[in-house]
């Protein structure tokens, strides 16, 4: 599939989706917003697929929503922006393999939301974050208040969404927003040494990691565990772990092979 917003390219399994709209710092419309979620589920129907990583072309992750595009709304059509704009985030955040946002600029309003959305932040020191939409009389659309305040507590999420601070990549670390900061120079190559030491784990227990963390942020803890017992059996009915006990033990190192 061919795109005109987006750049897709895949080395050893992992993906690299670059947001490319660098002459106004990658902000979203509704192609560059289709061509994302297209371009998710083609990566998750992949066999191939083991990591995928999301960056920005130029000075930005993705600057936010193209104010052009807010210009034009009424009300039913912002409605179905913000739905189309979810719809993309959960194909992102449910995916069976690992996503990892690769924040080397500006990522604020929409941007901010689609790297929430992945499951780990590694941000450039020069990156700043934050959800600035009351600036323009609106509040996120794309899911920003809901897991932003899931991130980092319901205090700071509203200090944020109610003052619409931006932060730096540091702030954001010590928040819990983001999990590492790296200079410039060397994020996207941190970023991917981080994938690729990813695509060599166990496919299984890594969506399993996934799953169970994510599903049980949702329900009380006793449910919770319930559900990492019978993830962890079901890990032992993959090649993988068979694999990975055995490598263990003749001091070697395990090559994993199993599907999802």
């Amino acid at each position: 599939m061919s795109f005109n917003t987006i750049k897709l390219d895949i080395t050893e399994g992992v993906f690299t989706l670059t947001f490319n709209r660098p002459e106004v710092l990658n902000a979203l419309n509704p192609d560059m917003i289709g061509e994302f979620h297209a371009a998710v589920q083609e990566v998750g129907r992949s066999e191939s697929a083991r990591v995928l990583i999301l960056t920005g072309a130029g000075r930005a992750f993705v600057a936010g929503a193209d104010i052009k595009v807010l210009e034009s709304l009424d009300c039913l059509g912002a409605k179905r922006f913000a739905e189309v704009g979810q719809r993309a985030l959960f194909a992102l955040e449910t995916m069976d393999i690992p996503v990892i946002a690769c924040v080397n600029g500006f990522a604020l309003g929409g941007g901010c939301e689609i790297a929430m959305a992945c499951d780990f932040i590694y941000a450039s020191k020069e990156a700043r974050l934050g959800q600035p939409e009351i600036n323009l009389g609106l509040i996120p659309g794309f899911g920003g208040t809901q897991r932003l305040a899931r991130l980092v507590g319901r205090a700071r999420a509203k200090e944020l969404c109610m003052t619409g601070r931006v932060i730096n990549a540091q702030e954001a670390f010590e928040m819990g927003l983001v999990a590492r900061v790296f200079p410039p120079e060397t994020l996207m190559e941190e970023t991917l040494k981080a994938a690729r030491a990813l695509a060599q784990k166990g496919a299984v227990s890594v969506r399993a990691v996934k799953h169970v963390i994510d599903s049980g942020m949702d329900i009380d803890l006793k449910n919770a565990c319930a559900l990492e017992a019978d993830a962890f059996s079901l890990c032992f009915s993959s090649p993988d772990q068979k694999e990975g006990t055995r490598a263990f033990l003749e001091k070697r190192q395990p090559k994993f092979t199993g599907k999802l």
